[in-house]
């Protein structure tokens, strides 16, 4: 317990003879209010004059929305008293023996990034569905790959090899894609190229009892050294081997003209559309079926799994498997839903973002689909800075969804607890 965020544990009487302890912890209220300082300095010291302009529509839409015109230093005013104002009603919950929720930390969270690019876009227009539309692309991988480790931490294995399932799967889809001239085939080969990646992880981690940290980040270094091997001496000397086949964009009647949400999420290809229904099936799977029921128990108590008959390495076997096969329609992405060809080394820690995204999601499918929003939107956004000559160096907002893992971490959303037995191998007694 840090010294700095001292977390108080009061004895309150709930009924007669009987004391319960009250803890609340100071974490978020300190961090809230750091981010205030920040807004400060940032908004109002180093403030900035003029207009910002965002843009609601773009010139292909249907529909078009007007331009929303912000005075910059009057908007970050504004703003920077109301994150005040949510720092101080977080400190007040606190100081009440209240847990401050996580809308409340969204909320502000939402209201800084929109104070920040009204601070960065002064006298400059920012093009909010092409912001959007990329973010949405560069997430779709991390949430295949988030889903992925959920479903295999929650069995009870720590899949640091998300990277190595996204980069074989998209090597493979490419490959079967060109050879067969089937986008679909290619899909399937991509889900099937992952699912062996999980299957030599768990077979070693569970089988053979290896750390499952050193296993992943081996399997990682050896997908990698494979296919840029294969690329460099394959691929570039047989270019049928690497056509660059792609899913078309398919629009969804009605839905694909609602201004701003239809371009973001009803104008994609087949790709993003299962992550759709991969996330939905996922959350559903793991909270209200029996083989969800199973897999939890599995990964919180594998004792009392194999008590009640639950075979528990079967299970973490053919789970893992499944999680990789998952990863793998994110490599897909990659090269079918993407670029359209294979390039060496293409996912670029993809895999590992995906990884944060489960831990700062708390190892819930939605919560993690949302943090690896989170992490896409910070990507894309230091693109559309670069673009509008913002002041703020594109490092600075590369490193965002790493700063926001470790304040996760940190607890700033809440107690980060994995599965009690993930990383933890079973033999049966």
């Amino acid at each position: 317990m840090s010294s700095l965020t001292p977390d108080v544990a009061v004895p309150v009487a709930e009924t007669p003879g009987l004391a319960v302890a009250k803890t609340r912890s100071w974490k978020a209220p300190i961090a809230l209010g750091a981010f205030v300082v920040v807004s400060v300095l940032l908004f109002l010291v180093a403030g900035r004059s003029g207009d910002s302009t965002f843009r609601l529509s773009s010139a292909t839409d249907f529909v078009k929305l007007p331009n929303a015109v912000l005075p910059t230093r009057g908007t970050d005013v504004v703003l920077t008293i109301v994150l005040a104002v949510i720092a101080v009603a977080a400190a007040y919950l606190v100081s009440q023996y209240r847990r401050v929720p996580i809308w409340l930390i969204a909320v502000f969270g939402v209201l800084f990034f929109v104070a920040f690019l009204t601070w960065a876009g002064a006298d400059q227009s920012i093009l909010v569905p092409g912001l959007l539309v990329g973010s949405l692309a560069l997430s779709t991988p991390l949430i295949f790959g988030a889903l992925g480790g959920v479903i295999s931490e929650r069995v009870g294995v720590v899949n640091v090899a998300i990277e190595g399932q996204l980069l074989g799967g998209a090597f493979v889809s490419a490959v079967v894609a060109s050879v067969t001239g089937s986008l679909w085939a290619g899909l399937v080969s991509a889900m099937v190229a992952g699912a062996l990646v999980s299957m030599i992880l768990a077979v070693f981690s569970i089988r053979y009892l290896v750390d499952q940290v050193i296993v992943g980040v081996v399997l990682n270094v050896f997908v990698t050294g494979l296919t840029s091997f294969l690329y460099s001496e394959v691929l570039t000397s047989n270019e049928k081997l690497n056509q660059g086949l792609r899913f078309a964009q398919v629009d969804i009647p009605g839905l694909s003209s609602i201004p701003l949400i239809g371009p973001l999420f009803f104008q994609q290809n087949v790709v993003v559309y299962l992550m759709y229904v991969a996330v939905a099936v996922v959350f559903f799977g793991l909270f209200k079926t029996r083989w969800g029921l199973r897999l939890r128990a599995v990964g919180e108590h594998p004792q009392a799994a194999d008590t009640v008959g639950i075979r528990v390495n079967a299970t973490r076997f053919w789970n893992v498997s499944l999680a990789g096969a998952i990863a793998g329609l994110g490599g897909a992405f990659f090269t079918l839903g993407d670029l359209g060809e294979f390039q060496k080394s293409m996912t670029a820690g993809a895999g590992y973002i995906a990884l944060a995204a489960v831990i700062f999601g708390r190892w819930d499918p939605i919560r993690a689909t949302l943090a690896a929003l989170l992490f896409g939107f910070a990507s894309n956004l230091q693109n559309v800075l670069s673009a509008v000559g913002s002041p703020v160096p594109s490092e600075f907002m590369l490193m965002l969804p790493y700063v926001v893992t470790i304040l996760a971490v940190a607890g700033l959303v809440g107690q980060s607890r994995g599965p009690a037995a993930s990383g933890k191998p079973y033999v049966k007694s």
